[in-house]
């Protein structure tokens, strides 16, 4: 029965893993049933057609090796994503130099699996002229690669509106710098020159020391999911967790992204609520429910939203303290 307090996010993270592969097995297996069906017809036009079990290999070898590189162009896409605006070169070269590699790996794992089959009937694949090949090769795996790196883009996209991407609202004005920017008024100086000359000279007054820096801290983050907008308080934060270049919001059993590190959001916050426990997770004091002690100083924490943080022993001082 479906839960009615979750989102549709939420339903489909369990079985997101399986819809992913089997999307991609999907897709490359429809791809080469087509291209198998026109390699067949155009074979058969030929003076000397090749066998039908030559074509199947061929067409088989070269989506098989597809499929397997797609990880390897999520990682790829991943990794270049983050880059600012201003970077747009550099994103259009690491693809186009990743577009390379796709493609030499695809030629050579096609090549290497259709000498396989070739060799399992008897026979010997030729491929000799590989390297006069690899052009015409390539211009048909830059295709293939751009559409494949589109195709994972438009998705994560997707996901990030499914699951909500969360931003720091602007600080309003501070009235400090405001008051800074307004000139100052000042008694007028008197113009006689002998009345002036018989003012006594003002004390030295010893300059009071600068005032610390204040750091701003956010108190309210806005969530966009999908075509909605809503915002959750800072305090309602129950933990954190480092996802690459984003940090994880977990609020009220709901996950959201923000883009960002997480040792440079935990700046931002106040540490005397929020505390990190691990490499890559950090957690709001108020919000802890057990500390469950493990074998070998780190321990496991039980959150009041039902989950649980891992806590290391690293920083198990650090907690102990923010605690007290």
């Amino acid at each position: 029965m479906r839960d009615p307090r979750k989102n549709l996010y939420e339903r489909y993270e369990p079985i997101r893993r399986y819809v992913e592969v089997g999307f991609w097995i999907v897709v490359m297996a429809v791809q080469a049933v087509f291209n198998t069906s026109v390699a067949l017809v155009d074979a058969g036009r030929r003076a000397v057609p090749h066998a039908t079990w030559e074509i199947l290999v061929w067409e088989g070898s070269s989506h098989l090796v597809l499929l397997a590189l797609v990880p390897g162009i999520v990682a790829v896409e991943r990794w270049l994503s983050p880059l600012p605006r201003r970077h747009l070169l550099r994103y259009l070269a690491g693809h186009a130099v990743a577009s390379v590699v796709f493609s030499v790996v695809h030629v050579m794992a096609m090549f290497a699996l259709r000498a396989l089959a070739y060799a399992a009937v008897g026979e010997r694949y030729d491929f000799a002229d590989w390297r006069g090949q690899w052009g015409y090769e390539y211009l048909k795996d830059v295709r293939a690669y751009a559409s494949m790196v589109f195709g994972i883009w438009a998705y994560r996209l997707f996901m990030l509106r499914l699951q909500g991407e969360a931003r720091v609202l602007d600080a309003p004005e501070d009235a400090g710098a405001a008051e800074a920017a307004m000139p100052l008024v000042t008694p007028e100086a008197p113009t006689d020159a002998a009345a002036a000359a018989a003012m006594p000279p003002a004390p030295a007054v010893e300059a009071p020391p600068a005032p610390p820096p204040v750091v701003a801290r956010p108190e309210r983050f806005l969530v966009r999911k999908l075509r909605r907008e809503f915002l959750i308080a800072a305090t309602d934060i129950d933990w954190l967790q480092a996802e690459g270049n984003y940090v994880g919001l977990h609020v009220n059993g709901h996950d959201y992204l923000l883009r960002a590190t997480l040792t440079d959001f935990l700046t931002q916050l106040d540490p005397a609520t929020f505390v990190r426990v691990h490499r890559s997770h950090a957690v709001n004091l108020g919000r802890i429910k057990e500390i469950e002690p493990l074998d070998g100083g780190d321990a496991r924490l039980h959150m009041h939203d039902g989950t649980t943080v891992p806590c290391s022993r690293r920083y198990r001082d650090a907690l102990r303290g923010g605690a007290g």
